[in-house]
């Protein structure tokens, strides 16, 4: 029997809370400066200066705006970083965001609905259809879902291909699509049960993705097949390319061989053991693409890996859980010490990072780029990284983030396979155990 709380034990929490001597002088200091400040902690700042023995000269930081797309914005920026190397391209250059993003919500939308007819047998409260309905699609992704985009697409440069106002706030069209496509799958899951031929599915299906189109081309004008673009590199030479398409563009300025690039995650939870690989059902953009695949490392071979590509020269694309323990959005600082919530209300908030996954305190919910770590005898102490929320966060947009803080709320990284150990390239080729949809690692970054 559930028990209810009594008057008497609320007089007693009551005494509890009058025979601390701290009590009220904290009231009064949290109630008037909020929780945040009062448990601000300026001993982060001091141990978190931005310098590194490892710094890798990335250029300026780009702005997601109002928009989901941070794992856009990482992985698009470690392939300027190699552009910026190669070509010389101005330390401003951007590869355009809004092209990934016009094709991501198309290929989205026929994702959601390709599943909403395979799942049209069971009933809307299943959890898998409940999962599908829940949000049908979203800014949020992850590195292998960018991969099948650039695959079939390649990409363009932002001055060819620019922002609009809903690529960088993309709230009104979200919600008008995901509308939509709930109203779609009414009709495709109805069409399913009343057995309308697959053909005849098909094309009620084209239909709506020309619907789709036409929104997105709307909101953010239609992307480019050819193009022209010219730029002057950093030694003020001059250079045009005319009538180039956005997957000769890739091939010839970024050219990276994306099977190369692996999902590295450190997820220390018992029913996931490590050294193995993973993939979650449902989870991707483009039927028939690159399907999302993560190798499972301890933290320790996880940072090792990153490390190298680092030493190599190459940025480091990461995803984390960004708003835990972190002063990211005004002093640019992810440590573990930054606030002291604890102690001032004299709690004990203390779990292993297998138990914020298994109770849904955290997950992954922002990627971002690592561009230096400072190598103390060998070991990191803390990290430099490249953001995507502008220059008016941290040093310029870049924030540092504590080694520590990294062992607790980082869940992944993307390096190239030469950069793991013999046994590990071979660990991930084999093929994955599937997740369910809802699995933390299926968590996509989002946060604008």
């Amino acid at each position: 029997m559930s028990k209810e709380i009594s008057n008497e034990l609320i007089n007693q929490f009551n005494q509890e809370y009058h025979d601390r001597k701290e009590a009220k002088v904290l009231e009064r200091t949290v109630t008037k400066n909020g929780i945040l400040n009062a448990s601000r902690n300026l001993a982060a700042d001091i141990q978190s200066t931005p310098v590194f023995s490892i710094d890798l000269d990335t250029g300026d930081v780009a702005n997601q705006k109002q928009s989901g797309r941070c794992w856009m914005f990482a992985a698009l920026n470690t392939m300027r970083h190699d552009m910026k190397n190669q070509f010389k391209v101005p330390g401003n250059f951007e590869l355009s965001q809004n092209y990934t993003f016009f094709w991501d919500k198309f290929e989205k939308s026929n994702w959601f609905y390709e599943n909403i007819i395979k799942t049209a047998d069971l009933e809307p409260d299943d959890r898998k259809v409940a999962f599908l309905l829940n949000e049908p699609q979203g800014d949020g992704g992850q590195w292998d879902m960018l991969c099948a985009l650039i695959e079939k697409y390649g990409v363009v440069p932002q001055s060819v291909y620019p922002e609009t106002y809903n690529s960088s706030k993309s709230r009104e069209f979200d919600t008008l699509l995901n509308e939509k496509l709930r109203k779609d799958a009414i009709t495709l899951r109805k069409m399913v049960r009343d057995q309308a031929s697959e053909d005849e599915i098909q094309s009620r299906k084209e239909k709506m993705l020309s619907e789709v189109y036409r929104m997105a081309a709307y909101s953010f004008g239609e992307p480019p097949v050819k193009f022209d673009w010219e730029f002057r590199d950093s030694d003020q030479v001059y250079h045009r390319e005319a009538g180039i398409t956005p997957k000769e563009f890739y091939d010839k300025y970024v050219g990276w061989n994306l099977d190369d690039y692996v999902s590295i995650i450190n997820a220390p939870t018992t029913d996931k053991p490590f050294n193995k690989t993973y993939t979650i059902e449902m989870l991707g953009n483009v039927v028939n693409g690159r399907p999302v695949k993560h190798l499972n490392l301890t933290m320790k071979d996880f940072k090792q890996a990153a490390i190298n590509q680092l030493k190599a020269g190459k940025s480091v694309w990461f995803g984390c859980d960004v708003n835990q323990h972190s002063e990211a959005r005004e002093k640019g600082l992810l440590d573990l010490d930054a606030f002291a919530e604890d102690e001032l209300f004299d709690i004990d908030l203390s779990m292993t990072k297998a138990e914020r996954l298994d109770y849904k305190e955290s997950l992954m919910t922002h990627a971002m780029v690592l561009t230096g770590v400072d190598l103390v005898d060998g070991q990191p102490t803390k990290w430099k990284v490249e953001n995507s929320w502008g220059k008016k966060v941290g040093e310029k947009g870049y924030l540092v983030m504590s080694d520590a803080w990294m062992d607790e709320y980082c869940y992944q990284v993307v390096v190239e396979k030469q950069y793991l150990t013999e046994a590990q390239r071979k660990a991930q080729a084999e093929d994955p155990t599937v997740l369910k949809p809802w699995d933390p690692m299926g968590s996509l970054a989002y946060k604008d």
